[in-house]
């Protein structure tokens, strides 16, 4: 071996090691916020003491951190999704590609990113008890008082209703089995990012299948997601709300719409389930499931 050889191999080792981290993108869920120091902020902290110099970006929606929080319900998503798009193109960091956690509705609205918005690249999404496939229920409201009252009165007068759908984040991914055909026609966000139309969005399918994993992580005893197995892309059966059927069983897998069946296909569709309510997980479980696995 010559020396120009060693040399050479010497420069590629140390541009490898000093290779900066994929910066990571999260979003919160439902009456959380970007920076909360209990919640997103803890996570953002424990993320930078485990990935040596990486960039956490911790989306907010609005401009201050009250905004960021009633936006997560009176804010529609598509609007939220726009802005979202804007300020990661915008930001300078991630314009390398990045990795994203989605934590309860923050799931979805992160995988609209990748659907909507490929540019920069998400390199791998992993959501953490997102509602893929809707909720039909709301047990719990992750809120203040006042704020789950009008939740809750919108949801009661009806979610399909239009002045509902434009005004209630929450009404936007609701589902209702026994209403298939309304929820197709009037969801304002679910239905279209699940591909659901009869008019097929190809990008939608193509740009899922440039990430290289989407990971579904799932909550054994989620009381929050209804059904729970919303989180892996599992629904109720059409037309009753009792029998819960996995992923590959529903049509949006058959019928690959949406590049599920094909992600799966190559290895790149995986499926956690940790023990606890929803989002109840330890660091340790982060850590070794996540972030040594997909985030180093």
């Amino acid at each position: 071996m010559t020396l120009a050889v060693i040399v050479a191999a010497l420069l590629l080792v140390t541009a490898v090691s000093a290779k900066e981290p994929t910066p990571v993108v999260m979003w919160h869920g439902m009456g959380d916020s970007c920076c909360l120091p209990f919640s997103m902020g803890a996570i953002k902290e424990e993320l930078e003491k485990q990935v040596a110099g990486v960039y956490v970006r911790s989306l907010e929606i609005g401009s201050s951190v009250i905004q960021d929080t009633l936006n997560g319900f009176f804010m529609p998503i598509d609007a939220q999704v726009e802005e979202a798009c804007q300020k990661i193109a915008a930001d300078e960091s991630l314009q390398g590609g990045y990795n994203a956690m989605g934590f309860s509705q923050g799931g979805q609205f992160l995988r609209a990113v990748a659907q909507r918005c490929p540019s920069p690249p998400m390199k791998n999404l992993i959501t953490f008890g997102g509602q893929h496939q809707g909720v039909f229920g709301l047990p719990h409201c992750l809120g203040t008082k006042g704020v789950c009252e009008v939740v809750k009165k919108l949801l009661d007068y009806g979610a399909y209703e239009s002045f509902v759908q434009s005004h209630l984040v929450q009404a936007q991914y609701w589902h209702d089995p026994l209403k298939q055909q309304q929820y197709v026609e009037v969801s304002q966000f679910l239905a279209d990012i699940n591909n659901e139309r009869d008019v097929k969005n190809e990008t939608y399918k193509e740009n899922l299948n440039k990430l290289e994993n989407l990971v579904l992580v799932m909550f054994s005893n989620d009381t929050m997601v209804v059904p729970r197995e919303s989180s892996h892309f599992g629904f109720y059966a059409l037309g009753q709300d009792q029998v819960v059927v996995p992923l590959q069983q529903t049509p949006i897998y058959t019928e690959d719409y949406l590049g599920l069946k094909q992600l799966d296909a190559d290895g790149k569709l995986t499926m956690l389930e940790t023990e606890g309510d929803h989002l109840q997980f330890s660091i340790d479980w982060l850590v070794e499931n996540i972030v040594n696995v997909y985030l180093k």
